[in-house]
Protein backbone atom coordinates (compact mmCIF):
# COMPACT_ATOMS: atom_id res chain seq x y z
CA UNK A 1 0.00 0.00 0.00
CA UNK A 2 1.52 3.55 -1.45
CA UNK A 3 0.15 6.95 -0.01
CA UNK A 4 0.46 7.96 -3.85
CA UNK A 5 -2.53 5.86 -3.91
CA UNK A 6 -5.84 7.77 -4.31
CA UNK A 7 -8.45 6.22 -1.02
CA UNK A 8 -10.76 3.51 -1.71
CA UNK A 9 -12.67 5.72 1.04
CA UNK A 10 -12.82 9.32 2.25
CA UNK A 11 -14.66 10.56 5.37
CA UNK A 12 -14.74 14.24 6.04
CA UNK A 13 -16.25 15.92 9.00
CA UNK A 14 -18.41 13.03 9.49
CA UNK A 15 -21.21 13.87 12.66
CA UNK A 16 -24.22 11.13 13.42
CA UNK A 17 -26.33 12.37 16.12
CA UNK A 18 -29.25 10.55 17.62
CA UNK A 19 -32.58 12.55 18.78
CA UNK A 20 -33.13 10.78 22.58
CA UNK A 21 -35.64 13.13 23.46
CA UNK A 22 -38.50 11.94 25.80
CA UNK A 23 -42.00 13.11 25.89
CA UNK A 24 -43.18 16.28 24.56
CA UNK A 25 -42.23 19.34 26.32
CA UNK A 26 -38.87 17.60 27.75
CA UNK A 27 -35.66 19.28 26.85
CA UNK A 28 -34.69 18.47 23.61
CA UNK A 29 -31.51 15.92 23.99
CA UNK A 30 -29.25 14.91 20.94
CA UNK A 31 -26.68 12.37 21.40
CA UNK A 32 -23.51 12.71 19.37
CA UNK A 33 -22.32 9.46 18.66
CA UNK A 34 -20.14 10.71 15.73
CA UNK A 35 -18.70 13.92 15.93
CA UNK A 36 -16.59 15.41 13.32
CA UNK A 37 -14.87 12.26 12.55
CA UNK A 38 -12.14 12.46 8.96
CA UNK A 39 -9.83 9.71 8.13
CA UNK A 40 -9.20 8.04 4.54
CA UNK A 41 -8.77 4.14 3.47
CA UNK A 42 -6.68 3.32 1.15
CA UNK A 43 -7.00 0.02 -1.15
CA UNK A 44 -5.76 -3.60 0.47
CA UNK A 45 -5.34 -1.57 3.18
CA UNK A 46 -6.83 -2.55 6.83
CA UNK A 47 -8.08 0.15 8.84
CA UNK A 48 -8.42 -0.50 12.62
CA UNK A 49 -10.53 2.01 14.86
CA UNK A 50 -10.56 1.67 18.53
CA UNK A 51 -12.25 2.87 21.73
CA UNK A 52 -13.77 2.06 24.63
CA UNK A 53 -17.57 1.10 24.84
CA UNK A 54 -19.94 3.59 23.48
CA UNK A 55 -17.46 5.73 21.74
CA UNK A 56 -19.22 5.65 18.34
CA UNK A 57 -17.24 3.29 16.30
CA UNK A 58 -20.20 0.98 15.00
CA UNK A 59 -22.20 4.05 14.50
CA UNK A 60 -19.93 5.07 12.54
CA UNK A 61 -19.32 1.87 10.59
CA UNK A 62 -22.79 1.66 9.95
CA UNK A 63 -22.89 5.53 9.14
CA UNK A 64 -20.52 4.28 6.08
CA UNK A 65 -22.78 2.22 4.77
CA UNK A 66 -25.63 3.39 5.04
CA UNK A 67 -27.61 2.20 7.69
CA UNK A 68 -27.55 5.65 9.58
CA UNK A 69 -27.74 8.52 7.87
CA UNK A 70 -25.19 11.59 9.25
CA UNK A 71 -26.65 15.13 9.83
CA UNK A 72 -23.67 16.46 8.54
CA UNK A 73 -19.95 15.60 6.47
CA UNK A 74 -19.02 13.51 2.97
CA UNK A 75 -18.23 9.95 2.97
CA UNK A 76 -16.71 9.69 -0.83
CA UNK A 77 -16.47 5.46 -2.11
CA UNK A 78 -14.20 4.73 -4.97
CA UNK A 79 -14.79 8.42 -6.10
CA UNK A 80 -18.69 8.89 -5.93
CA UNK A 81 -20.38 10.65 -3.08
CA UNK A 82 -22.11 8.38 -1.34
CA UNK A 83 -24.47 10.53 0.68
CA UNK A 84 -26.29 11.46 -3.11
CA UNK A 85 -25.84 8.35 -5.21
CA UNK A 86 -28.68 7.22 -7.75
CA UNK A 87 -30.90 4.33 -7.14
CA UNK A 88 -28.72 2.07 -9.93
CA UNK A 89 -25.60 3.85 -8.17
CA UNK A 90 -26.88 2.65 -5.07
CA UNK A 91 -27.56 -1.11 -5.63
CA UNK A 92 -23.58 -1.38 -6.74
CA UNK A 93 -22.36 0.69 -3.73
CA UNK A 94 -24.40 -2.21 -1.50
CA UNK A 95 -22.89 -4.65 -4.10
CA UNK A 96 -18.89 -3.34 -3.27
CA UNK A 97 -19.61 -2.85 0.75
CA UNK A 98 -20.49 -5.17 2.66
CA UNK A 99 -20.70 -5.87 6.35
CA UNK A 100 -19.29 -8.27 9.04
CA UNK A 101 -21.68 -8.30 12.55
CA UNK A 102 -20.47 -8.26 15.72
CA UNK A 103 -23.09 -10.64 17.17
CA UNK A 104 -22.91 -14.46 15.16
CA UNK A 105 -26.12 -15.66 16.57
CA UNK A 106 -28.20 -12.42 15.78
CA UNK A 107 -26.73 -11.65 12.11
CA UNK A 108 -28.23 -15.07 10.97
CA UNK A 109 -31.83 -15.82 9.62
CA UNK A 110 -32.56 -19.19 12.02
CA UNK A 111 -35.63 -19.91 9.74
CA UNK A 112 -33.11 -20.47 6.51
CA UNK A 113 -30.12 -23.14 5.77
CA UNK A 114 -26.22 -21.90 5.50
CA UNK A 115 -26.50 -22.36 1.94
CA UNK A 116 -29.56 -19.67 1.14
CA UNK A 117 -28.09 -17.35 3.85
CA UNK A 118 -24.73 -17.15 1.67
CA UNK A 119 -27.59 -17.26 -1.56
CA UNK A 120 -29.53 -14.45 -0.68
CA UNK A 121 -27.11 -11.52 -1.67
CA UNK A 122 -26.57 -13.48 -5.20
CA UNK A 123 -30.19 -14.05 -6.04
CA UNK A 124 -31.01 -10.10 -5.04
CA UNK A 125 -28.50 -8.36 -7.01
CA UNK A 126 -29.14 -11.42 -9.84
CA UNK A 127 -26.05 -13.38 -10.64
CA UNK A 128 -25.57 -16.42 -11.91
CA UNK A 129 -28.28 -17.91 -13.89
CA UNK A 130 -29.35 -20.87 -12.25
CA UNK A 131 -29.70 -22.40 -8.66
CA UNK A 132 -26.50 -24.40 -9.44
CA UNK A 133 -24.03 -22.44 -10.30
CA UNK A 134 -25.20 -20.21 -7.02
CA UNK A 135 -24.69 -23.23 -5.43
CA UNK A 136 -21.44 -24.17 -6.77
CA UNK A 137 -20.94 -20.79 -5.75
CA UNK A 138 -21.84 -21.10 -1.81
CA UNK A 139 -19.63 -24.34 -1.48
CA UNK A 140 -16.23 -22.39 -3.06
CA UNK A 141 -16.99 -19.76 -0.37
CA UNK A 142 -17.90 -22.45 2.34
CA UNK A 143 -14.32 -23.33 1.42
CA UNK A 144 -12.63 -20.45 1.59
CA UNK A 145 -13.66 -19.39 5.17
CA UNK A 146 -12.82 -23.08 6.30
CA UNK A 147 -15.97 -24.95 6.33
CA UNK A 148 -17.28 -28.01 4.97
CA UNK A 149 -19.15 -28.19 1.67
CA UNK A 150 -22.13 -30.66 2.83
CA UNK A 151 -22.45 -27.86 5.88
CA UNK A 152 -24.56 -25.69 2.96
CA UNK A 153 -28.13 -28.32 4.00
CA UNK A 154 -27.91 -27.38 7.95
CA UNK A 155 -28.97 -24.25 9.93
CA UNK A 156 -27.45 -21.85 11.67
CA UNK A 157 -28.41 -23.83 15.15
CA UNK A 158 -25.95 -26.17 14.42
CA UNK A 159 -22.95 -24.53 14.33
CA UNK A 160 -20.65 -22.86 17.09
CA UNK A 161 -20.13 -19.06 17.15
CA UNK A 162 -16.99 -19.28 15.56
CA UNK A 163 -18.67 -21.38 12.94
CA UNK A 164 -21.57 -18.56 12.50
CA UNK A 165 -18.62 -15.93 12.56
CA UNK A 166 -17.58 -17.89 9.38
CA UNK A 167 -20.45 -17.95 7.65
CA UNK A 168 -21.42 -14.32 8.42
CA UNK A 169 -17.94 -13.70 6.67
CA UNK A 170 -18.61 -15.79 3.79
CA UNK A 171 -21.75 -14.10 2.92
CA UNK A 172 -20.02 -10.97 3.14
CA UNK A 173 -18.02 -12.39 -0.02
CA UNK A 174 -20.84 -13.28 -1.75
CA UNK A 175 -20.88 -10.30 -4.04
CA UNK A 176 -17.38 -9.94 -4.26
CA UNK A 177 -16.91 -6.84 -2.55
CA UNK A 178 -14.06 -4.21 -2.15
CA UNK A 179 -14.46 -2.78 0.96
CA UNK A 180 -15.53 -4.62 4.40
CA UNK A 181 -16.74 -2.89 7.57
CA UNK A 182 -15.57 -5.62 10.59
CA UNK A 183 -17.74 -4.20 13.42
CA UNK A 184 -16.05 -6.11 16.15
CA UNK A 185 -16.06 -9.71 14.34
CA UNK A 186 -14.29 -11.01 17.50
CA UNK A 187 -15.97 -9.36 20.52
CA UNK A 188 -18.48 -12.37 20.88
CA UNK A 189 -15.45 -15.49 20.35
CA UNK A 190 -13.73 -17.46 23.11
CA UNK A 191 -10.27 -16.15 22.70
CA UNK A 192 -8.90 -19.15 20.96
CA UNK A 193 -11.46 -18.44 18.01
CA UNK A 194 -10.77 -15.00 17.92
CA UNK A 195 -7.44 -15.59 16.43
CA UNK A 196 -8.78 -18.30 13.95
CA UNK A 197 -11.24 -15.62 12.54
CA UNK A 198 -8.16 -12.45 12.17
CA UNK A 199 -5.92 -14.82 10.53
CA UNK A 200 -8.98 -16.08 8.27
CA UNK A 201 -9.94 -12.20 7.57
CA UNK A 202 -6.01 -11.67 6.86
CA UNK A 203 -5.78 -14.76 4.19
CA UNK A 204 -9.14 -13.69 2.10
CA UNK A 205 -7.81 -10.00 2.53
CA UNK A 206 -4.21 -11.19 0.53
CA UNK A 207 -6.19 -13.76 -1.97
CA UNK A 208 -9.46 -10.87 -2.77
CA UNK A 209 -7.09 -7.32 -2.19
CA UNK A 210 -10.23 -6.66 -0.46
CA UNK A 211 -9.99 -3.18 1.93
CA UNK A 212 -11.37 -3.29 5.47
CA UNK A 213 -12.73 -1.16 8.40
CA UNK A 214 -11.70 -3.14 11.22
CA UNK A 215 -14.03 -2.31 14.63
CA UNK A 216 -12.44 -3.41 17.64
CA UNK A 217 -12.02 -2.57 21.16
CA UNK A 218 -8.78 -4.67 21.40
CA UNK A 219 -5.78 -2.57 20.40
CA UNK A 220 -3.57 -5.33 20.44
CA UNK A 221 -5.63 -7.17 18.14
CA UNK A 222 -6.45 -4.37 16.01
CA UNK A 223 -2.80 -3.66 15.82
CA UNK A 224 -1.86 -7.10 14.90
CA UNK A 225 -4.82 -7.12 11.93
CA UNK A 226 -4.44 -3.17 10.73
CA UNK A 227 -1.92 -1.27 8.65
CA UNK A 228 -2.93 1.86 10.13
CA UNK A 229 -5.30 2.61 13.63
CA UNK A 230 -7.64 5.53 14.90
CA UNK A 231 -8.38 5.80 18.29
CA UNK A 232 -12.05 7.23 19.02
CA UNK A 233 -13.31 8.80 22.59
CA UNK A 234 -16.71 10.15 22.96
CA UNK A 235 -17.48 10.62 19.17
CA UNK A 236 -14.21 11.84 17.60
CA UNK A 237 -11.09 10.76 16.09
CA UNK A 238 -8.12 11.39 18.84
CA UNK A 239 -5.60 9.95 17.42
CA UNK A 240 -4.85 8.28 14.20
CA UNK A 241 -1.04 6.49 11.99
CA UNK A 242 0.69 3.63 11.25
CA UNK A 243 -0.62 0.76 13.87
CA UNK A 244 3.30 -0.08 15.03
CA UNK A 245 3.88 3.62 15.79
CA UNK A 246 0.62 3.88 17.81
CA UNK A 247 1.11 1.13 19.50
CA UNK A 248 4.72 1.37 20.56
CA UNK A 249 4.81 5.11 20.92
CA UNK A 250 1.40 6.99 21.34
CA UNK A 251 1.09 10.71 21.23
CA UNK A 252 -2.42 10.99 22.84
CA UNK A 253 -2.73 10.88 26.53
CA UNK A 254 -6.09 8.41 26.03
CA UNK A 255 -4.34 6.07 23.59
CA UNK A 256 -0.84 5.58 26.60
CA UNK A 257 -4.00 4.52 29.28
CA UNK A 258 -5.42 2.08 26.63
CA UNK A 259 -2.10 0.39 26.26
CA UNK A 260 -1.50 0.32 29.91
CA UNK A 261 -4.77 -1.36 30.30
CA UNK A 262 -3.34 -4.32 27.65
CA UNK A 263 -2.61 -7.52 29.90
CA UNK A 264 1.18 -8.66 29.66
CA UNK A 265 1.74 -12.60 29.38
CA UNK A 266 5.20 -11.88 31.00
CA UNK A 267 4.32 -11.82 34.71
CA UNK A 268 7.77 -9.99 35.19
CA UNK A 269 7.36 -7.42 32.65
CA UNK A 270 3.97 -6.86 34.02
CA UNK A 271 4.46 -6.32 37.44
CA UNK A 272 7.07 -3.59 36.27
CA UNK A 273 4.94 -1.38 34.17
CA UNK A 274 3.01 1.23 35.30
CA UNK A 275 -0.66 0.84 34.97
CA UNK A 276 -2.27 4.85 34.22
CA UNK A 277 -5.69 4.22 36.02
CA UNK A 278 -7.97 6.96 34.60
CA UNK A 279 -10.17 9.11 37.33
CA UNK A 280 -13.79 10.10 37.38
CA UNK A 281 -16.44 9.23 34.80
CA UNK A 282 -17.07 8.72 31.57
CA UNK A 283 -19.06 12.18 29.89
CA UNK A 284 -22.48 10.82 28.48
CA UNK A 285 -22.52 11.37 24.75
CA UNK A 286 -25.74 13.86 25.76
CA UNK A 287 -23.56 16.57 27.33
CA UNK A 288 -20.27 16.14 26.17
CA UNK A 289 -17.56 18.61 28.21
CA UNK A 290 -16.80 21.80 26.88
CA UNK A 291 -13.09 22.17 25.20
CA UNK A 292 -11.30 18.49 24.60
CA UNK A 293 -13.73 15.74 25.01
CA UNK A 294 -11.06 14.07 27.46
CA UNK A 295 -10.12 16.81 29.69
CA UNK A 296 -12.14 15.33 32.26
CA UNK A 297 -10.35 12.23 32.91
CA UNK A 298 -6.90 13.59 31.21
CA UNK A 299 -3.78 13.33 33.98
CA UNK A 300 -2.11 15.84 31.67
CA UNK A 301 -5.54 18.27 31.19
CA UNK A 302 -5.00 22.52 31.65
CA UNK A 303 -7.48 25.30 31.76
CA UNK A 304 -7.26 25.45 27.98
CA UNK A 305 -8.13 22.48 27.79
CA UNK A 306 -11.31 22.81 29.64
CA UNK A 307 -12.23 25.87 27.40
CA UNK A 308 -10.91 24.94 23.56
CA UNK A 309 -11.43 21.99 21.47
CA UNK A 310 -7.97 20.73 19.93
CA UNK A 311 -8.00 20.78 16.24
CA UNK A 312 -5.64 17.53 14.74
CA UNK A 313 -2.05 18.14 14.36
CA UNK A 314 0.02 16.52 12.17
CA UNK A 315 2.86 14.44 13.97
CA UNK A 316 5.37 12.99 11.42
CA UNK A 317 3.18 10.30 10.24
CA UNK A 318 0.13 10.51 12.72
CA UNK A 319 -2.58 12.88 13.30
CA UNK A 320 -3.33 13.84 17.33
CA UNK A 321 -5.55 16.26 18.68
CA UNK A 322 -4.01 17.30 21.57
CA UNK A 323 -2.71 20.52 22.99
CA UNK A 324 0.91 19.05 23.88
CA UNK A 325 2.24 18.81 20.37
CA UNK A 326 1.67 22.43 19.78
CA UNK A 327 4.62 24.10 18.12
Amino acid sequence: MTKQMEPILKVRGLKTHFDVTKGLFAKKQIVKAVDGISFDVYPNETFGLVGESGCGKSTLGRTIVKLYDPVEGSIEFQGKDVLNLKAGEMKQFHKDMQMIFQDPYASLNPRMTIGEIIAEPMVIHQMYATDTQREAQVVELLKVVGLRPDHIRRYPYEFSGGQRQRIGIARSLALDPKFIVCDEPISALDVSIQAQIVNLLENIKSKLGISYLFIAHDLSMVKHISDRIGVMYLGKMVECGPSNAVYHEPLHPYTTALLSAIPIPDPKIAKSRERIMLEGEIPSPINVPDGCPFNTRCPKATKRCKEETPSPIQVGSRQVSCFLYER
